[in-house]
């Protein structure tokens, strides 16, 4: 299959691979080469007409279009501008097929399970984010049991912050000290900083404090050696953990995309979207968040809250947004990136319509603020931006278990949790083979999206037992990236 027609509304098509010119396509005459994952026109399109994929607008063409001509940002641009007013018009809920399985996970005492057994390092501040690389890296070397390994999660911030940053920082950082994947944390600060262990204390809450450790490195002699021995007491006490049968109705999935091509709302995206409506059907929970990366695609989100109260929490979430880019004098539709128009995406509603497939079919049931924990079971949608660093580590901060990332162009990172590469394409499958874990470019051949999903749904249950390991994993690739807005003193 060398191109697909994605809607029967579409006025153009999408190459699978490169079409040489002239090639014969839906009664088509090519009538330039089109590159893979591009477009090219089913029909003459008139200036101001809209340009039609998935069944939707996708903006408009700026300039006449003949039939077979390759369609892209030389003769077509974007329909949207400024802030929206939406009206809430429900649609009937769509009935999803869940699929349930289980994994092994580790049980915790507040009752959650995690798909991992690691000791994280977490300075307060970037401060100390030397001492805490030194501490993790001594203190691998005592890494025993069932312990997963020892990382230090650092950043730049924890002080010099003011008002909603300083909190973003707080809230990240507590997220990540109370997430189930971590058999034991040290929460490592200096002592003098905005952030420090007694405020950040306030923000945590209560915590296992056998799991959970607080270091001074001003209240001490040797930082690195008083670092060590408490990581070395985390690593004897989570050696004995034991990994237990649990119903996959307990998994929280962040959804996530980066380096999207033209292939990826064919592929890669419809098949996590498969895959979220099989775990949430049987009972799990999907996080879907790049909040400007729904531009375009929001109305899709809105029709299917489940209720008003969930709607409006939804347009507050995208009008927000907008605001943020406006307050900074920034264009709202700034977006595709470079690397997103070479694969062939021409506007954000064509990125947008392609990306918001991820969360497949199933109602939204909640929305939450950037490091707010998920509070209910099925669809979540979080405020965070589609930075593919600050996005992944939101979702983890969130509680998302393992993160799914969907790409066209490939990334070698790892947030806090496991994270899933997912090629769109088999070329970039086979060609970065030391990043992707998961080749949804197979649909291009198979045609068969819903088997894709499965796929990927049972690659999961052994992801989350520990029977495999990401590429990033395996490379001890882990790294986090807080939100920042405004001022540092």
């Amino acid at each position: 299959m060398d191109y697909i027609k994605i809607a029967e509304s579409d006025n153009v098509a999408v190459a699978l691979n490169d079409l040489p010119k002239g090639s014969e396509a839906f009664g088509t005459t090519v009538y330039e080469e089109i590159p893979r994952g591009h477009k090219f026109a089913l029909r003459p399109i008139k200036t101001g007409e809209s340009i039609i994929k998935y069944g939707s607008p996708i903006g408009r063409a700026s300039q006449d279009i003949p039939s077979g001509a390759w369609v892209h940002t030389h003769n077509a641009k974007t329909n949207l501008e400024g802030i929206l007013e939406y009206k809430y018009e429900p649609v009937p809920e769509t009935e999803i097929k869940g699929k349930k399985g289980v994994f092994n996970g580790y049980r915790r005492a507040d009752g959650k399970v995690g798909v991992r057994n690691e000791i994280w390092i977490i300075p307060t501040v970037g401060c100390v984010n030397s001492p805490a690389e030194i501490i993790a890296r001594r203190a691998s070397e005592y890494v025993c049991g069932s312990v997963d390994g020892v990382f230090a999660l650092t950043h730049p911030y924890g002080c010099s912050q003011l008002g909603e940053d300083h909190k973003n920082t707080q809230k990240a950082l507590a997220g990540l000290a109370r997430h189930p994947n971590a058999g034991g944390v040290l929460i490592l600060g200096l002592g003098c900083e905005n952030n420090n262990i007694d405020e950040f204390k306030k923000i945590l809450g209560d915590v296992d404090s056998n799991r959970v450790r607080f270091l001074n490195c001003q209240d001490v002699e040797d930082e690195i050696s008083a670092g060590v021995a408490v990581a070395r007491e985390l690593i004897e006490l989570a050696a004995s953990d034991e990994r237990e049968e649990t119903p996959s109705s307990e998994l929280i999935i962040g959804l996530k995309c980066g380096g999207s091509d033209g292939l990826s709302g064919i592929t890669a995206n419809p098949a996590v979207g498969v895959f979220s409506d099989m775990l949430i059907g049987g009972g799990g929970s999907a996080i879907l968040t790049e909040v400007p990366e729904m531009f375009g695609a929001e109305n899709r989100l809105m029709e299917r809250c489940e209720n008003e109260e969930i709607f409006l929490e939804t347009v507050k979430l995208i009008n927000d947004f907008k605001e943020y880019f406006m307050r900074y004098g920034q264009t709202v539709y700034e977006n595709p990136s470079p690397g997103n128009k070479k694969g062939g995406i021409t506007t954000l509603e064509d990125k947008s319509l392609g990306c918001t497939q991820k969360c497949g079919a199933a109602p939204v049931r909640s929305v939450i603020s950037y490091g707010d924990a998920v509070c209910k079971r099925g669809l979540t949608l979080l405020s965070a931006p589609g930075n593919d660093l600050v996005a992944s580590t939101a979702l983890a901060v969130s509680g998302a278990h393992i993160v799914l990332f969907t790409t066209g162009r490939g990334t070698p990172f790892g947030c806090p949790v496991p994270t899933v590469k997912i090629s769109s394409n088999s070329a970039l499958a086979s060609k970065k083979s030391g990043w992707i874990d998961f080749d949804a470019g197979v649909v291009c051949e198979s045609g068969d999206i819903s088997a894709c999903g499965n796929d990927l749904f049972d690659y999961v249950m052994r992801l989350a037992s520990g029977e495999t390991r990401t590429k990033s994993e395996e490379q001890g690739m882990k790294g986090i990236s807080i939100f920042k807005d405004g001022v540092t003193l």
